[in-house]
Protein backbone atom coordinates (compact mmCIF):
# COMPACT_ATOMS: atom_id res chain seq x y z
CA UNK A 1 0.00 0.00 0.00
CA UNK A 2 1.25 3.48 -0.87
CA UNK A 3 2.17 5.81 1.95
CA UNK A 4 0.14 9.03 2.37
CA UNK A 5 3.12 10.99 1.06
CA UNK A 6 3.34 8.79 -2.05
CA UNK A 7 -0.38 9.22 -2.62
CA UNK A 8 -0.01 13.00 -2.48
CA UNK A 9 2.89 12.89 -4.93
CA UNK A 10 0.98 10.62 -7.28
CA UNK A 11 -2.17 12.74 -7.34
CA UNK A 12 -0.31 15.96 -7.96
CA UNK A 13 1.84 14.53 -10.74
CA UNK A 14 -1.07 13.08 -12.70
CA UNK A 15 -3.20 16.21 -12.49
CA UNK A 16 -0.80 18.74 -13.88
CA UNK A 17 2.48 19.24 -12.08
CA UNK A 18 1.08 21.25 -9.18
CA UNK A 19 3.32 22.13 -6.25
CA UNK A 20 5.02 19.07 -4.73
CA UNK A 21 5.90 18.72 -1.06
CA UNK A 22 9.54 19.17 -0.32
CA UNK A 23 11.47 16.06 0.73
CA UNK A 24 14.82 15.84 2.50
CA UNK A 25 15.37 12.19 1.65
CA UNK A 26 18.31 11.67 -0.69
CA UNK A 27 17.72 9.74 -3.85
CA UNK A 28 13.93 9.78 -3.86
CA UNK A 29 12.54 8.66 -7.23
CA UNK A 30 8.78 8.54 -7.81
CA UNK A 31 7.22 7.00 -10.91
CA UNK A 32 3.59 7.73 -11.72
CA UNK A 33 1.38 7.70 -14.77
CA UNK A 34 1.56 10.92 -16.75
CA UNK A 35 -1.46 9.76 -18.76
CA UNK A 36 -2.24 7.53 -21.73
CA UNK A 37 -1.53 7.66 -25.47
CA UNK A 38 -3.46 5.26 -27.70
CA UNK A 39 -4.46 3.32 -24.61
CA UNK A 40 -0.88 2.84 -23.43
CA UNK A 41 0.33 4.31 -20.13
CA UNK A 42 3.00 7.02 -20.20
CA UNK A 43 5.18 7.32 -17.11
CA UNK A 44 6.41 10.43 -15.33
CA UNK A 45 9.47 10.24 -13.04
CA UNK A 46 10.20 12.76 -10.29
CA UNK A 47 13.70 12.88 -8.78
CA UNK A 48 14.32 14.68 -5.48
CA UNK A 49 17.69 15.20 -3.80
CA UNK A 50 18.69 15.85 -0.18
CA UNK A 51 18.73 19.61 -0.77
CA UNK A 52 15.11 19.66 -1.96
CA UNK A 53 15.69 20.12 -5.69
CA UNK A 54 13.04 18.33 -7.77
CA UNK A 55 13.15 17.28 -11.42
CA UNK A 56 10.29 15.67 -13.37
CA UNK A 57 10.77 13.90 -16.71
CA UNK A 58 8.18 12.21 -18.92
CA UNK A 59 8.38 9.25 -21.28
CA UNK A 60 6.61 11.40 -23.85
CA UNK A 61 9.40 13.13 -25.75
CA UNK A 62 11.88 12.24 -22.98
CA UNK A 63 10.62 15.63 -21.83
CA UNK A 64 11.88 17.66 -18.89
CA UNK A 65 8.54 18.86 -17.53
CA UNK A 66 9.65 20.58 -14.32
CA UNK A 67 12.65 21.80 -12.33
CA UNK A 68 12.06 23.20 -8.85
CA UNK A 69 14.94 24.79 -6.95
CA UNK A 70 15.23 27.06 -3.88
CA UNK A 71 15.37 30.84 -4.12
CA UNK A 72 17.49 33.12 -1.90
CA UNK A 73 14.96 32.61 0.94
CA UNK A 74 15.13 28.83 0.60
CA UNK A 75 11.65 28.64 -0.94
CA UNK A 76 11.26 25.94 -3.56
CA UNK A 77 9.93 27.22 -6.89
CA UNK A 78 9.46 26.32 -10.54
CA UNK A 79 12.06 27.63 -13.01
CA UNK A 80 10.87 26.10 -16.31
CA UNK A 81 7.92 26.58 -18.62
CA UNK A 82 5.69 23.52 -18.72
CA UNK A 83 2.19 22.35 -19.53
CA UNK A 84 -0.57 21.10 -17.26
CA UNK A 85 -1.16 17.60 -18.60
CA UNK A 86 0.07 14.95 -21.00
CA UNK A 87 -2.85 15.81 -23.25
CA UNK A 88 -1.55 19.38 -23.52
CA UNK A 89 1.92 18.14 -24.49
CA UNK A 90 0.46 15.88 -27.18
CA UNK A 91 -1.91 18.55 -28.52
CA UNK A 92 0.66 21.25 -29.18
CA UNK A 93 3.91 21.57 -27.29
CA UNK A 94 6.34 24.20 -28.69
CA UNK A 95 9.24 21.90 -27.67
CA UNK A 96 8.99 22.89 -23.98
CA UNK A 97 11.61 20.71 -22.27
CA UNK A 98 11.63 18.23 -25.13
CA UNK A 99 14.46 16.06 -26.35
CA UNK A 100 14.78 17.11 -29.99
CA UNK A 101 16.28 15.13 -32.86
CA UNK A 102 17.39 13.41 -34.99
CA UNK A 103 18.87 16.77 -35.86
CA UNK A 104 18.17 19.65 -33.48
CA UNK A 105 17.87 23.09 -35.06
CA UNK A 106 17.50 23.71 -38.80
CA UNK A 107 18.61 21.92 -41.95
CA UNK A 108 18.33 24.12 -45.05
CA UNK A 109 15.66 23.29 -47.62
CA UNK A 110 14.81 20.09 -45.77
CA UNK A 111 17.88 18.43 -47.23
CA UNK A 112 20.83 16.48 -45.94
CA UNK A 113 24.10 15.87 -47.79
CA UNK A 114 25.98 12.67 -46.95
CA UNK A 115 28.97 11.50 -49.02
CA UNK A 116 27.87 13.68 -51.92
CA UNK A 117 24.32 12.33 -51.90
CA UNK A 118 21.39 14.68 -51.26
CA UNK A 119 18.66 13.24 -49.06
CA UNK A 120 15.20 14.81 -48.79
CA UNK A 121 13.84 15.24 -45.27
CA UNK A 122 10.48 16.38 -43.95
CA UNK A 123 9.97 20.14 -44.27
CA UNK A 124 8.22 21.63 -41.26
CA UNK A 125 9.60 25.17 -40.95
CA UNK A 126 9.15 27.49 -43.94
CA UNK A 127 10.63 24.95 -46.34
CA UNK A 128 13.37 23.90 -43.91
CA UNK A 129 13.69 20.93 -41.56
CA UNK A 130 13.46 21.84 -37.86
CA UNK A 131 14.12 19.70 -34.76
CA UNK A 132 13.71 16.35 -36.48
CA UNK A 133 10.70 17.06 -38.67
CA UNK A 134 6.96 16.62 -38.40
CA UNK A 135 7.23 13.82 -35.83
CA UNK A 136 10.59 14.21 -34.18
CA UNK A 137 11.83 12.68 -30.95
CA UNK A 138 9.71 15.15 -28.98
CA UNK A 139 6.51 13.45 -30.21
CA UNK A 140 7.25 9.81 -29.38
CA UNK A 141 6.92 7.71 -26.26
CA UNK A 142 10.33 6.55 -25.01
CA UNK A 143 11.10 3.60 -22.77
CA UNK A 144 12.35 4.56 -19.31
CA UNK A 145 14.34 3.03 -16.48
CA UNK A 146 15.02 4.46 -13.02
CA UNK A 147 18.64 4.10 -11.90
CA UNK A 148 20.28 4.54 -8.51
CA UNK A 149 24.03 5.01 -7.97
CA UNK A 150 25.93 5.59 -4.73
CA UNK A 151 25.31 9.34 -4.75
CA UNK A 152 22.71 10.14 -7.42
CA UNK A 153 19.35 9.22 -8.89
CA UNK A 154 18.80 9.00 -12.63
CA UNK A 155 16.29 8.12 -15.32
CA UNK A 156 17.47 6.58 -18.58
CA UNK A 157 15.29 6.94 -21.69
CA UNK A 158 15.78 4.85 -24.84
CA UNK A 159 14.22 4.79 -28.29
CA UNK A 160 14.94 3.46 -31.77
CA UNK A 161 14.29 5.61 -34.84
CA UNK A 162 13.77 3.36 -37.88
CA UNK A 163 15.44 3.79 -41.26
CA UNK A 164 13.54 6.35 -43.34
CA UNK A 165 11.78 8.09 -40.46
CA UNK A 166 11.25 11.75 -41.42
CA UNK A 167 13.50 10.95 -44.41
CA UNK A 168 16.63 10.09 -42.40
CA UNK A 169 18.72 7.12 -43.51
CA UNK A 170 19.76 4.40 -41.07
CA UNK A 171 18.29 3.00 -37.88
CA UNK A 172 19.33 5.21 -34.96
CA UNK A 173 19.40 3.90 -31.38
CA UNK A 174 19.24 6.74 -28.84
CA UNK A 175 19.75 7.02 -25.08
CA UNK A 176 19.09 10.11 -22.94
CA UNK A 177 19.95 10.01 -19.23
CA UNK A 178 18.89 12.60 -16.64
CA UNK A 179 20.96 12.51 -13.43
CA UNK A 180 20.32 14.40 -10.17
CA UNK A 181 23.08 14.12 -7.52
CA UNK A 182 22.08 13.82 -3.87
CA UNK A 183 24.00 16.83 -2.59
CA UNK A 184 24.25 19.33 -5.47
CA UNK A 185 21.56 21.40 -7.17
CA UNK A 186 22.45 20.42 -10.71
CA UNK A 187 20.95 18.30 -13.46
CA UNK A 188 23.15 16.44 -15.93
CA UNK A 189 21.78 15.27 -19.27
CA UNK A 190 23.79 12.72 -21.27
CA UNK A 191 22.94 11.98 -24.90
CA UNK A 192 24.21 8.93 -26.79
CA UNK A 193 23.38 7.36 -30.15
CA UNK A 194 24.56 4.72 -32.63
CA UNK A 195 23.51 3.96 -36.20
CA UNK A 196 23.67 1.14 -38.74
CA UNK A 197 24.10 3.51 -41.70
CA UNK A 198 25.49 7.04 -42.19
CA UNK A 199 22.98 9.57 -40.90
CA UNK A 200 22.74 12.98 -39.22
CA UNK A 201 22.57 13.27 -35.44
CA UNK A 202 22.42 16.33 -33.20
CA UNK A 203 20.53 16.02 -29.92
CA UNK A 204 19.68 18.60 -27.29
CA UNK A 205 17.07 19.55 -24.72
CA UNK A 206 14.77 22.47 -25.51
CA UNK A 207 13.89 23.49 -21.95
CA UNK A 208 12.63 27.06 -21.46
CA UNK A 209 13.86 28.73 -18.27
CA UNK A 210 12.46 31.56 -16.19
CA UNK A 211 14.40 31.83 -12.93
CA UNK A 212 11.73 34.06 -11.40
CA UNK A 213 9.08 31.48 -12.24
CA UNK A 214 6.78 33.86 -14.11
CA UNK A 215 6.90 37.18 -15.95
CA UNK A 216 9.33 38.44 -18.56
CA UNK A 217 12.90 37.14 -18.80
CA UNK A 218 14.26 40.44 -20.13
CA UNK A 219 15.72 41.44 -16.73
CA UNK A 220 17.68 38.19 -16.38
CA UNK A 221 21.39 38.95 -16.59
CA UNK A 222 23.29 36.72 -19.01
CA UNK A 223 26.98 35.97 -19.46
CA UNK A 224 28.19 33.89 -22.43
CA UNK A 225 31.72 32.54 -22.79
CA UNK A 226 31.95 33.15 -26.52
CA UNK A 227 33.43 35.83 -28.72
CA UNK A 228 31.65 34.91 -31.95
CA UNK A 229 28.45 33.42 -33.27
CA UNK A 230 27.06 31.86 -36.41
CA UNK A 231 25.16 34.56 -38.36
CA UNK A 232 22.02 33.50 -40.20
CA UNK A 233 20.00 34.37 -43.28
CA UNK A 234 16.42 35.62 -43.16
CA UNK A 235 15.39 31.93 -43.06
CA UNK A 236 17.59 31.45 -39.94
CA UNK A 237 20.06 29.25 -41.85
CA UNK A 238 23.80 29.80 -41.20
CA UNK A 239 25.66 31.81 -43.81
CA UNK A 240 28.73 29.59 -43.33
CA UNK A 241 30.68 32.38 -41.65
CA UNK A 242 31.38 33.55 -38.10
CA UNK A 243 30.52 36.98 -36.67
CA UNK A 244 32.67 38.64 -34.01
CA UNK A 245 30.39 39.88 -31.22
CA UNK A 246 32.62 42.85 -30.31
CA UNK A 247 30.68 46.14 -30.33
CA UNK A 248 27.40 44.38 -31.11
CA UNK A 249 24.24 43.61 -29.09
CA UNK A 250 25.38 39.98 -29.11
CA UNK A 251 28.36 40.53 -26.82
CA UNK A 252 27.57 38.85 -23.49
CA UNK A 253 31.15 38.24 -22.42
CA UNK A 254 30.32 40.63 -19.60
CA UNK A 255 26.90 40.30 -17.98
CA UNK A 256 24.03 42.18 -19.58
CA UNK A 257 20.29 42.03 -19.08
CA UNK A 258 18.77 40.00 -21.90
CA UNK A 259 16.42 42.87 -22.74
CA UNK A 260 19.06 45.61 -22.58
CA UNK A 261 19.89 45.52 -26.31
CA UNK A 262 17.37 43.08 -27.75
CA UNK A 263 15.61 45.87 -29.64
CA UNK A 264 18.78 47.35 -31.15
CA UNK A 265 18.76 48.07 -34.91
CA UNK A 266 20.80 45.05 -36.00
CA UNK A 267 20.04 42.83 -39.00
CA UNK A 268 20.65 39.64 -37.05
CA UNK A 269 18.22 40.69 -34.31
CA UNK A 270 15.59 41.55 -36.91
CA UNK A 271 15.99 38.17 -38.57
CA UNK A 272 15.54 36.28 -35.31
CA UNK A 273 12.92 38.66 -33.88
CA UNK A 274 15.40 38.85 -31.01
CA UNK A 275 18.11 36.42 -29.97
CA UNK A 276 17.87 33.08 -31.81
CA UNK A 277 21.53 32.41 -32.58
CA UNK A 278 24.18 29.76 -32.07
CA UNK A 279 27.32 30.89 -30.24
CA UNK A 280 30.67 29.27 -30.96
CA UNK A 281 32.17 27.43 -27.97
CA UNK A 282 35.15 26.07 -29.89
CA UNK A 283 36.30 22.58 -30.84
CA UNK A 284 37.43 21.59 -27.32
CA UNK A 285 35.34 18.54 -26.41
CA UNK A 286 35.91 18.68 -22.64
CA UNK A 287 33.10 19.75 -20.32
CA UNK A 288 33.34 23.54 -19.94
CA UNK A 289 31.31 26.49 -18.61
CA UNK A 290 29.33 28.10 -21.42
CA UNK A 291 26.78 30.47 -19.85
CA UNK A 292 25.69 32.01 -16.56
CA UNK A 293 22.32 33.62 -15.79
CA UNK A 294 21.22 35.53 -12.69
CA UNK A 295 17.76 36.79 -11.70
CA UNK A 296 17.65 39.46 -9.00
CA UNK A 297 14.18 39.10 -7.47
CA UNK A 298 14.59 35.40 -6.64
CA UNK A 299 18.37 35.43 -6.26
CA UNK A 300 18.51 32.28 -8.40
CA UNK A 301 21.38 31.59 -10.76
CA UNK A 302 21.89 29.08 -13.55
CA UNK A 303 25.21 27.94 -15.00
CA UNK A 304 25.31 25.86 -18.18
CA UNK A 305 28.24 23.54 -18.85
CA UNK A 306 28.67 21.42 -21.99
CA UNK A 307 31.15 19.61 -24.20
CA UNK A 308 29.31 20.71 -27.37
CA UNK A 309 30.80 23.17 -29.91
CA UNK A 310 27.74 25.42 -30.00
CA UNK A 311 25.16 27.01 -27.71
CA UNK A 312 21.86 28.27 -29.11
CA UNK A 313 20.45 31.30 -27.30
CA UNK A 314 16.72 31.69 -27.86
CA UNK A 315 14.65 34.30 -26.06
CA UNK A 316 11.08 33.09 -26.58
CA UNK A 317 10.50 35.36 -29.56
CA UNK A 318 7.76 33.11 -30.94
CA UNK A 319 5.83 32.73 -27.70
CA UNK A 320 2.72 34.69 -28.63
CA UNK A 321 0.23 34.05 -25.84
CA UNK A 322 -1.40 31.10 -27.62
CA UNK A 323 0.01 28.29 -25.44
CA UNK A 324 -1.63 27.67 -22.07
CA UNK A 325 0.96 26.55 -19.55
CA UNK A 326 0.77 25.40 -15.96
CA UNK A 327 -0.04 28.96 -14.82
CA UNK A 328 -3.48 30.62 -15.21
CA UNK A 329 -2.33 32.82 -18.11
CA UNK A 330 -0.89 31.62 -21.44
CA UNK A 331 2.84 31.97 -22.00
CA UNK A 332 3.60 35.54 -22.99
CA UNK A 333 6.13 36.93 -25.44
CA UNK A 334 9.65 36.35 -24.06
CA UNK A 335 8.49 34.64 -20.89
CA UNK A 336 11.21 32.00 -21.23
CA UNK A 337 14.71 31.62 -22.62
CA UNK A 338 16.60 28.60 -23.93
CA UNK A 339 20.31 27.76 -23.80
CA UNK A 340 20.64 24.70 -26.03
CA UNK A 341 24.05 23.04 -26.41
CA UNK A 342 24.65 21.19 -29.66
CA UNK A 343 26.21 21.26 -33.09
CA UNK A 344 25.85 24.26 -35.38
CA UNK A 345 22.57 24.54 -37.31
CA UNK A 346 22.74 23.00 -40.81
CA UNK A 347 26.22 21.66 -40.06
CA UNK A 348 25.97 18.63 -42.41
CA UNK A 349 25.42 21.04 -45.31
CA UNK A 350 28.14 23.53 -44.28
CA UNK A 351 31.61 22.28 -45.36
CA UNK A 352 33.20 25.56 -44.24
CA UNK A 353 32.61 24.52 -40.62
CA UNK A 354 34.09 21.06 -41.17
CA UNK A 355 37.30 22.51 -42.60
CA UNK A 356 37.81 24.41 -39.33
CA UNK A 357 37.54 21.26 -37.24
CA UNK A 358 33.88 21.50 -36.19
CA UNK A 359 31.75 18.34 -36.31
CA UNK A 360 29.92 17.60 -39.54
CA UNK A 361 26.91 16.16 -37.74
CA UNK A 362 27.23 12.90 -39.68
CA UNK A 363 27.25 9.73 -37.58
CA UNK A 364 28.56 6.50 -39.10
CA UNK A 365 28.34 2.82 -38.16
CA UNK A 366 30.89 1.93 -35.50
CA UNK A 367 30.87 5.47 -34.06
CA UNK A 368 28.99 6.71 -31.00
CA UNK A 369 27.40 10.12 -30.75
CA UNK A 370 27.96 11.48 -27.24
CA UNK A 371 27.14 14.83 -25.69
CA UNK A 372 26.79 16.11 -22.12
CA UNK A 373 25.19 19.18 -20.61
CA UNK A 374 24.86 20.32 -17.01
CA UNK A 375 22.35 22.80 -15.59
CA UNK A 376 23.84 24.00 -12.27
CA UNK A 377 21.65 26.11 -9.98
CA UNK A 378 22.55 28.42 -7.12
CA UNK A 379 21.63 31.66 -5.38
CA UNK A 380 23.35 35.00 -5.08
CA UNK A 381 22.66 38.25 -3.24
CA UNK A 382 22.58 41.50 -5.13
Amino acid sequence: MLSPEALVYGTLLVTGFLTLRRSRRAGLTLRRQHGHIDGQPVQLHTLTNARGMEVSVSEFGATLTSIRVPDIQGRLGEVTLGLRSLEDYVAGNPFLGSTVGRYANRLANGQLTIDGRTIALAQNNNGNHLHGGLRGFDKRVWKSEAIRTADASAVRFTTVSPDGEEGYPGTLSVTVTYTLPDHADELTIDFAATTDAPTACNLTNHVFFNLAGQGSILDHRLTLRSDRLVPVTAALIPTGEFMDVTNTPFDFRRAHAIGERIGAPHDQLRRGRGYDHCYDLGTDTTLKPAAFVAEASSGRTLEVLTDAPGLQLYTGNFLTGTVQGRWPKPFAFRQGFCLEPGLFPDSPNQPAFHRLGYPSGILRPGEEYSQKLVFRFGVTRG
